[in-house]
């Protein structure tokens, strides 16, 4: 039986907490699946590019139905708050930027302010709590206030992707371990993994 998946409640269940980020990623999906004349993807009829690896693609993953195995969720890990959504259905697509206004701090100075300290292991008990309290009453407001004070909306001019392919494997003459025909690469002549050709960073 297929679950359903509408609620922020169900976007946490998937996560496995509730944060700001998550919020963020949950109004970008139910923005673009009404904006888009869309349901959940059950298959690759609609499709996200993403531009972070951050926690609102969970959200993106649970609530519009988009992930890397279906092929239908395109990571483009630029470090960029944005996401574009495509509906191969109609042709039509909107990207969605996250407003260059600190967010947190502008929703709650004091909540940003405890945050350096709670994340760096400074905070007192209190001050953790405190955090705890008002990082909550973010996340309300996230999840609350107009669309527009928290995402640009744009025009989106991205090509509609070719729909995920299956292809054949071949085996890394370094390492031995098997991989997608199509990620190989070739290195003094031999058929290689991207790890063993030395190309992969986590760009960090």
């Amino acid at each position: 039986m297929t679950r359903s998946f509408h609620s922020y409640e169900d976007a946490v269940a998937f996560h496995g907490h509730s944060c700001p980020g998550l919020a963020l990623g949950y109004r970008a999906a139910r923005h673009a699946l009404a904006a888009l004349h869309a349901e959940r993807s059950e298959d690759e009829d609609l499709v996200a590019i993403v531009e972070n690896d951050a926690c609102g693609i969970d959200a993106v993953q649970a609530i519009a139905g988009c992930s890397v195995g279906k092929g239908n969720l395109i990571l483009r890990d630029l470090g960029k708050h944005a996401y574009t959504f495509i509906n191969r259905k109609t042709g039509t697509a909107i990207r969605l930027v996250q407003r260059p206004e600190p967010l947190i701090e502008r929703i709650d100075p004091v909540a940003s302010a405890l945050r350096g300290k709670v994340m760096t292991g400074k905070a007192t008990p209190d001050e953790t709590k405190e955090f705890h309290e008002r990082q909550a009453g973010v996340i309300d407001r996230i999840l609350t206030i107009p669309f527009g004070e928290l995402f640009i909306e744009k025009e989106a001019r991205s090509e509609i992707p070719e729909r995920a392919r299956i292809s054949g494997s071949v085996q890394c003459a370094v390492c031995g371990e098997m991989v997608a025909e199509h990620r190989a690469r070739i290195k003094n002549g031999k058929i290689v993994c991207i790890p063993c050709a030395g190309e992969y960073s986590r760009g960090w």
